[in-house]
């Protein structure tokens, strides 16, 4: 079988989520190549992934005004493994679900260009932030102009969605309108990270 159609099976397998059976037989390959491909496909399709550093150099050399976190489960039932205090470490307690927990940047218009390692689904979304983005990237812009980021959600002392104008103060204290504008912020950020997800 060629490569191109190694590539169908792969691309099938990622869009439909057929059985690996189905797959295997449409393609004219023994099922155990079956199993075989998505993982070599897999492989190498990451190989391809960017660094996340040279990756925000050429957002920078593009002029971006900014990208953007945001984490999210991918779902699972094939996992396994306990906690120190015996609760399962791929349960996501936020989710109800087993899986990974994976972190994405998304350019402003929605493209993901860099995604991160599964960890655990246990992982909270800020210490699965911290193990893979700059520190850097977590201040607000106007402490670190080189990477403009903006969050989805996490504490407002990690990260600026929440808001560039709250400068320290709790949300309450805010007056109707910088409330406003920093609901509008997060929300229009959660939308664009949304797409990103698909």
């Amino acid at each position: 079988m060629g490569t191109f159609r190694q590539a169908v099976l792969v691309l099938r397998w990622f869009r439909e989520r057929s059985c690996v059976h189905c797959l295997a037989r449409d393609a004219g390959v023994s099922q155990a190549t079956g199993y075989r491909y998505p993982h070599e496909g897999v492989d190498v399709l990451a190989a391809q992934a960017p660094d996340l550093h040279g990756l925000l150099d050429r957002c920078r050399g593009e002029e971006m005004s900014h990208v953007i976190l945001d984490g999210m489960l991918v779902e699972s039932d094939r996992v396994t493994g306990t906690r120190d205090n015996g609760n399962d470490l791929w349960f996501s307690q936020k989710h109800k679900s087993f899986g990974g927990n994976i972190q994405f940047l998304s350019a402003p218009d929605g493209t993901p260009p860099w995604v991160s390692d599964a960890e655990p689904g246990s992982t909270p979304d800020i210490t699965a932030a911290r193990l893979y983005v700059p520190p850097c990237t977590r201040q607000p812009p106007t402490a670190c102009p080189r990477w403009p980021t903006r969050a989805t959600s996490a504490p407002a002392s990690a990260y600026a969605s929440r808001s560039a104008a709250r400068k320290g103060k709790p949300e309450r204290a805010l007056d109707v309108d910088t409330r406003t504008t920093n609901a509008l912020i997060r929300q229009l950020v959660r939308w664009v990270a949304s797409r990103g997800r698909r």
